[in-house]
């Protein structure tokens, strides 16, 4: 609201574009965000649209800088979680560490306390501390038989822990809880669950038997070579017949293939064939 109007809609569909392609093309979302940001880098918005795209892109040191200048515009604390996780993807667990414990956290709503704690729990993990990680993600929310947005994120991550640590009865068990949980499918637990219990998957789909499937290949083969070849003695005639002009001087014949000889030859009989056919006919009007 700040921005004039044809700016602030020029700005909003590029911010629009952000949101559309961050999951599917974050490259194409991250050029789009250097638009927006070129146009109205004063603007909240642009900065923490710019830094998620930066953030996406493994760009960690660009998005903690459009990050914490959002902060500054607005005063809001909710983007201290994925601060901390920039400061991860930096190599900088212990930083991470550090602003788990800062006063912003209790300012947090309860999605963003989940979020710190996952963040704190990989920090722990950076630095081989898988133990410390897994009572990290041991809370009331872990323990809650409530399912809310963050649930299976919070199970994942613990079940990942645990077998990380070699506790696999104990991640089998948490992964088939964050299935549970997961109702659209964005984790694949149900994957780690099957590698856990040796299950195989299996392309139902037979198709031919190798030997068939290579004689048809062959098979496929010997028609393309065959196409090319018709395309290629097709094509040579008709740069004969559209660049000859026995009034040009400079004109030089094309070179003749073994496939034209042969078909000139193929032609030729045909003609003395037919040649041979019409005198007999001759002869015999002239008989009668």
């Amino acid at each position: 609201m700040s921005l004039p109007k044809g700016l602030a809609e020029e700005v909003s569909r590029n911010l629009v574009m952000v949101a559309r392609l961050i999951d599917e093309d974050p490259e194409q979302a991250y050029a789009y965000s250097r638009i927006a940001l070129r146009l109205a880098s004063r603007v909240a918005a642009v900065r923490e649209a710019a830094g998620f795209a930066a953030y996406a892109t493994q760009k960690y040191s660009e998005a903690l800088a459009e990050f914490r200048a959002a902060k500054r515009m607005t005063g809001s604390v909710e983007l201290w979680p994925v601060m901390a996780d920039c400061e991860r993807g930096l190599g900088r667990p212990e930083r991470a560490l550090a602003m788990a414990g800062e006063p912003e956290v209790q300012k947090l709503d309860k999605a963003g306390q989940v979020e710190m704690r996952l963040v704190a729990a990989g920090a722990r993990r950076d630095m081989g501390q898988l133990d410390a990680a897994i009572v990290t993600l041991q809370s009331p929310e872990l323990a809650s038989n409530s399912v809310q947005p963050w649930t299976a994120r919070l199970r994942y991550a613990y079940a990942d822990a645990l077998l990380a640590a070699g506790r696999e009865d104990e991640a089998r068990e948490w992964f088939a809880k964050t299935v549970e949980a997961d109702k659209d499918g964005a984790m694949d637990a149900s994957d780690r669950l099957a590698e856990l219990d040796g299950v195989e998957f299996v392309d139902a789909l037979g198709g031919d038997e190798p030997d068939d499937v290579d004689a048809d290949i062959d098979a496929d083969d010997e028609d393309d070579e065959q196409d090319a070849a018709e395309v290629a003695a097709a094509e040579r005639a008709s740069d004969q017949a559209e660049y000859y002009d026995e009034d040009d001087e400079e004109y030089e014949p094309l070179e003749r293939s073994a496939a034209d000889a042969d078909l000139d030859a193929t032609d030729e009989i045909a003609v003395d064939e037919d040649e041979d056919q019409d005198e007999d006919q001759s002869r015999d009007r002239d008989k009668a």
